[in-house]
């Protein structure tokens, strides 16, 4: 599924910014892109988004800001020395130059530098533990998302679900009458055979349409449809994750599809069984997109 949180935080000693991105993937695979000095968050942060999150691409991107405004700055002696001993020669070669000032020596690169404040590791401490208590805030924001798309899509799979329960009806109400059809049709095959010269035994006659009705029962297929149909309906209104069994659900829906349309005899049977696969295959889709 897919979603996007993102989150700001501060601390006396730095500022930082949470974004989390998902998109949908059978599986969970989590990338985590963490600043200098902050790999040790990695397994907890992947820790706490495959406990909350079971499928999709997600990427957890931190930056982070250490303030420098309590550090200061200091001179740096060894470029200083090489400055003073050069401005004589300098001075000898540009004999009418204005005499050097204390201010010039300073303004060189490198003669002044900042000196960064230094942390301990009880401020680092500090700081990681409120970055992640940030991380877990920004996760239920895109948990809250996925949730939310999750919903819209509820509606859209059990009207598709709807659809599959009124085509095995009717595939039910097409079963019902192929006995019949069967006798009809192989009567008249008959007759073209033999071209109106002999008729068949009605005991070889029924012997030949039980066979054929045996092959083409497609009772049990419907029944299958049936109940895959009443279960993805319980999945739809479970709690937790369930993607995965929706998506095993919809290999079960194919296969019946499939053989209904190998043992259909007729060609509106046929059709049932093309709309079937269909509409399995629109709802196998909208699978992939949740949790």
């Amino acid at each position: 599924m897919t979603g996007f949180a993102r989150i700001d935080g501060s601390h006396a000693l730095c500022s930082w910014s949470w974004e989390i991105k998902s998109v949908n993937a059978k599986g969970l695979d989590v990338r985590c892109r963490l600043p200098s000095g902050m790999e040790s968050l990695d397994v907890t942060v992947r820790d706490q988004i495959s406990k909350t999150l079971k499928r999709g691409n997600v990427t957890a991107n931190l930056t982070l800001d250490w303030q420098q405004s309590g550090g200061g700055f200091r001179v740096n002696q060894d470029i200083l020395d090489l400055a003073i001993t050069a401005i004589p020669q300098i001075e000898a070669k540009i004999p009418h130059a204005a005499p050097s000032r204390a201010s010039d020596i300073l303004g060189l690169r490198g003669v002044i530098e900042a000196v960064e404040q230094e942390i301990t590791d009880a401020q680092r401490d500090e700081v990681s533990t409120q970055v992640l208590a940030c991380f877990g805030q920004a996760l239920e924001s895109l948990d809250a998302m996925r949730r939310q798309e999750g919903e819209r899509l509820s509606s859209v799979l059990a009207a598709q679900l709807d659809q599959i329960k009124a085509l095995s009806a009717a595939a039910k109400t097409n079963a019902a009458s192929q006995p019949e059809a069967i006798r009809e049709r192989l009567q008249n095959q008959i007759r073209e055979i033999l071209n109106g010269s002999a008729d068949i035994a009605e005991e070889r006659m029924a012997q030949e349409v039980a066979l054929l009705v045996t092959k083409a029962d497609i009772r049990e297929e419907i029944d299958r449809l049936v109940a895959h149909e009443q279960a993805a309906r319980s999945y739809l209104g479970a709690d937790g994750s369930v993607g995965r069994k929706l998506d095993f659900l919809c290999q079960e829906f194919n296969r019946e599809a499939n053989t209904l349309c190998s043992k259909a005899t007729d060609v509106a049977l046929t059709n049932i069984g093309l709309d079937l696969k269909t509409y399995i295959e629109r709802f196998r889709e909208q699978i992939q997109n949740i949790e």
